[in-house]
């Protein structure tokens, strides 16, 4: 992480990752399968727990309850695992890269089709499994910006609680004169 800061994702090679961390390339290669890996490792296994949680919600859980649970449930592995700091550096070596840029949508895109499917297996509507899934995304991504960009001291699974709360609330407004104007 410190080298792609210092010298940028593109630029920073694996020998230079190795020798930094002490290791030989082929060491890194057992862990990694490439340099992107260091930004990336670890997310089939937060997609499997995001399956696993959505599977054991309640049975009388609501679709966006149950992702609003297994999301809260990985944002704590994830604060866990490697920290606000970590996740600030990752965000702004992605930001600066295009093709990692890509790579975070399709990792996002890859959790909203585990969520559906997870939803899917508890008998919810392939239609409205896709909706509760991708609204489920889109609010974890803003609930993690806020959690990167800000400087207040909560946690992440509180923010992704708080956002699907606003959700809702926006959700349950009714159209007025003043919100019909946009």
């Amino acid at each position: 992480m410190e080298l792609y800061g210092e010298r940028g994702f593109d630029q920073t090679t694996v020998a230079e990752i190795a020798a930094r961390a002490g290791l030989t390339e082929r060491t890194f290669f057992r862990h990694y399968a490439d340099k992107r890996e260091v930004l990336f490792g670890g997310g089939e296994m937060l997609a499997e727990r995001l399956a696993a949680a959505v599977a054991g919600a309640p049975d009388l859980a609501r679709p966006l309850d149950a992702i609003a649970a297994a999301l809260e449930e990985v944002g704590g592995l994830i604060q866990a695992a490697r920290g606000r700091d970590f996740a600030r550096a990752r965000r702004s070596i992605i930001a600066a890269n295009a093709e990692l840029q890509e790579r975070e949508l399709i990792k996002l895109a890859s959790w909203a089709d585990t969520l559906a499917g997870a939803l899917n297996a508890r008998g919810v509507d392939d239609r409205v499994a896709r909706l509760a899934a991708e609204t489920g995304i889109a609010v974890f991504h803003v609930a993690f910006d806020r959690w990167v960009g800000d400087d207040e001291d909560r946690d992440l699974p509180t923010l992704i609680r708080e956002s699907f709360g606003e959700l809702k609330a926006l959700a349950a407004e009714r159209r007025t004169p003043a919100t019909a104007r946009g």
